[in-house]
């Protein structure tokens, strides 16, 4: 029986494809898995590839010949041209702090609502008891200012409101300062966790000035206890926002001697930061002390530190 041409390429394809397959089978059971396997041993990361694999791969070879070959040359030209690197993700971070839940606005219910100041200007009751409960079901956190402002609304119900909310954060406020500090004074000597969260915590709430006068001052004095604990034990652990927060928290109790030293310690140790600059800005406006004021402003324009709207707009009025 006399074989044609075509069917002789065809044969002599089967035994090229039987050939390449039986190499890559073989160099998978001689070399790559037992390579890999004595690789796994360390932390080094490397392919998932076993024996089972590769006889796998010899199956679909035979069972599809030249395509079979082709595919997986194909597939390891591609991993190791384009894909073997690995990505860089040390600039991404995973923190659930940062996620931020776009919820549907309820456009029913806050069509209707105004903000508090504006109810209290116009002394509108059903405006304002609105403006109230929509706070009071929301963060009230971030909203005790506007809270507190209701304190002063001819409506009882708004003021009853304001009184039962604001007496319970404050309640939790006054408590926790105090158990955060007694855990400051059963600190080691070289231990700053404790400074840290309740300098953060007490300027939080602070800043928003709900407390009376006399309240307010204590409590900004005990935080600038705080800051210099933490001053003397590590001033690494300063940061801008709390040289920030203390000065102005200093200034607010018209402690001037002791903003002037915060603002100063800012200006030394935080020198590429905006703070360092507006914490004495606002000091030497508010002492009228003309010529430190020009000369920091002059500072800050020669700087590289960038500037934030507020502080441009300042620049521009007094240049």
């Amino acid at each position: 029986m006399t074989m044609t041409s075509d069917e002789g390429i065809f044969l002599i394809i089967l035994v090229l494809n039987l050939a390449a397959a039986l190499a890559y089978f073989i160099y998978g059971l001689v070399i790559a898995s037992p390579l890999r396997a004595h690789k796994r041993k360390g932390s080094e990361e490397v392919l998932n590839d076993n024996r089972r694999t590769y006889l796998i791969r010899f199956i679909v070879m035979l069972l599809c010949p030249v395509v079979g070959v082709l595919f997986f040359f194909v597939s390891h030209l591609c991993y190791l041209t384009i894909f073997r690197f690995g990505v860089n993700l040390d600039d991404v971070t995973f923190s659930k702090e940062r996620v931020k839940t776009q919820v549907k606005a309820n456009e029913e219910v806050e069509r209707n609502v105004i903000p508090v100041e504006e109810a209290i200007a116009v002394n509108e009751k059903r405006s304002l008891r609105t403006a109230m409960m929509s706070i009071i079901r929301g963060e009230t956190q971030e909203s005790l200012s506007s809270i507190a402002l209701a304190l002063e609304a001819e409506d009882s119900e708004t003021a009853h409101y304001a009184a039962s909310v604001l007496s319970d954060k404050l309640n939790e406020f006054r408590m926790n300062v105090r158990k955060m500090y007694a855990r400051i004074q059963e600190e080691e000597s070289g231990q700053t966790d404790g400074e840290e969260s309740l300098l953060d915590y007490m300027n939080d709430l602070l800043k928003k000035n709900i407390f009376t006068e006399l309240e307010q001052k204590g409590f900004v004095r005990m935080m600038a206890e705080t800051a210099e604990s933490l001053y003397q034990k590590d001033a690494s652990r300063f940061t801008g926002e709390r040289y920030e927060g203390v000065c102005l928290r200093l200034m607010e109790i018209e402690d001037f001697e002791g903003a002037r030293k915060w603002c100063l310690r800012a200006a030394e140790n935080c020198p590429g930061e905006l703070c360092a600059y507006t914490c004495r800005l606002k000091l030497y406006f508010v002492l009228k002390e003309k010529e430190s004021f020009f000369q920091t402003m002059e500072a800050l324009k020669q700087s590289e530190v960038v500037v934030d709207s507020e502080t441009l707009e300042m620049i521009r009025v007094f240049s």
